[in-house]
């Protein structure tokens, strides 16, 4: 089984290094790795390219925010499987990948995803919130639930069934992708009960309150188009974060 990993990113030449190396570090042998940047001006692809012989396929051109960058990795895609790795995550270890590959193989599911971390910038041991994600269920969808995304490990097949993301969307696109995949095309899905990527803490979706409100409003708007909520789901969803803050990751 071929897993291709994506990574789109623009300007973010501190921590590209790690996700590379992250996803370089994998023990699983059957990688397919795909960087998408969006003709960074800060070096960012100055550091790629000290990489460029182990990606697969690097693309560098100005495109329209991360969704479109993720969606040209998706159309570049020819593993089994699509993932993704942001330029500020790390993979909780060396066998995430292979963990994953072994879920599929033996759960026989469209979808695989399992729990996350959000971590300090400058301190990726320092642990701010644990996302523990929880057995899926459809009901858990109109309560607001939805796995962490850059977890969210599907077949490619999906995508080119459904589609990728809508870049009408500016910072919910991975949440309307999720409702679209579980909730309206009820694909099948597994959880791994480990935590498998590490996020660093300040990204787009809660940098301040205007991108707060705005991403309340898309979330809103994935949940109508996908026929899965309504407000109240958006209230719960949003309080459900706070025990996030509290519980402990396991070692």
């Amino acid at each position: 089984m071929k897993i291709s990993i994506i990574t789109s990113v623009y300007n973010n030449k501190e921590t590209i290094a790690e996700a590379i190396e992250s996803v370089l570090s994998q023990t699983y042998d059957n990688i397919e790795y795909i960087v998408v940047d969006g003709a960074s001006t800060d070096g960012t692809l100055d550091v790629i390219e000290k990489y460029v012989k182990k990606i697969d396929t690097l693309v560098s051109e100005p495109d329209n925010g991360i969704y479109d960058g993720l969606n040209k990795g998706v159309a570049l895609a020819t593993g089994d499987v699509v993932g993704f790795l942001h330029s500020d995550d790390l993979f909780e270890d060396a066998h995430v990948v292979e963990k994953i590959a072994d879920a599929f193989k033996k759960m026989h599911v469209d979808s695989i995803y399992g729990d996350l971390t959000y971590v300090r910038k400058e301190d990726t041991g320092n642990i701010v919130r644990f996302w523990k994600s929880g057995v899926f269920t459809p009901g858990k969808l109109k309560r607001g639930w939805m796995p962490p995304h850059p977890t969210f490990y599907v077949k490619r097949e999906v995508y080119e069934k459904y589609g990728a993301f809508d870049t009408g969307f500016k910072i919910a696109a991975d949440y309307d992708t999720v409702l679209r995949f579980l909730g309206r095309e009820k694909i099948s899905t597994h959880y791994i009960p480990e935590v498998l990527v590490k996020m660093r803490v300040g990204g787009a979706s809660n940098k301040n309150l205007k991108n707060l409100v705005q991403k309340s409003r898309e979330d809103l708007r994935a949940m109508k188009n996908n026929g899965v909520g309504h407000a109240g789901s958006l209230f719960v969803k949003n309080v459900s974060k706070v025990p996030q803050f509290f519980r402990k990751a396991k070692k």
